[in-house]
């Protein structure tokens, strides 16, 4: 018995890592690509309020600015995105879809016209958003702690919501981070309504 247990949490470890590896790996596979054509792929990145510019809610998590932009964002992407999948594969992939529409449309709707909104920044607020929340929505002791941890140790990119420097989507962040709330309300709901 404790054989299997192991080896279904291998299993899951394995899986989780794949999954992450993956999104990285794509990440930084367009900005490669990115890099050798010239920052030309960044005009498919959501561009407020044109049409053609809704594809961007797909396509701009996987584009940044440079390797520094990449490598800023990679970092809390696989922190924070491994918490969420130690929920399990489905939560992890309905949150991710939930902050990206949510994160998405919220920038293409009030961001300023002219401007192309990238990275994967939006998620990562998501994520941050989805965990804080989680304790709330759930009221167990696990996720309560787990909405603490996450809140100590990256409370402080709360800022990141606010209008600042020049060059930043705040709104990408603002929007990911409802989205992540938006989430975990939406999962803590399915979890409870599927103990019935």
């Amino acid at each position: 018995m404790p054989t299997l247990k192991k080896s279904r949490l291998f299993g899951a470890a394995r899986s989780q890592v794949f999954i992450l590896s993956c999104f990285v790996a794509l990440m930084w596979a367009t900005e490669c690509v990115n890099f050798f054509l010239g920052g030309r792929l960044n005009q498919f990145g959501i561009l407020p309020r044109e049409v053609i510019g809704l594809r961007g809610i797909v396509f701009a998590p996987f584009l940044h600015a440079d390797f520094a932009h990449l490598i800023a964002n990679t970092i809390p992407f696989i922190c924070l995105g491994w918490v969420v999948l130690l929920r399990g594969t489905n939560n992890f992939f309905t949150v991710t879809l939930i902050v990206m529409l949510i994160g998405g449309l919220g920038t293409w709707l009030i961001s300023s016209a002219g401007t192309v909104h990238i990275g994967a920044s939006g998620v990562v607020f998501g994520y941050l958003g989805f965990l804080m929340s989680r304790g709330y929505f759930e009221r167990s002791l696990v996720s309560i702690v787990l909405s603490i941890v996450v809140g100590f140790f990256y409370g402080g990119y709360l800022w990141g919501v606010l209008p600042g420097r020049m060059g930043i989507s705040w709104q990408g962040h603002l929007f990911g981070f409802m989205g992540g709330v938006l989430a975990a309300r939406y999962v803590a709901r399915k979890t409870r309504q599927g103990a019935r």
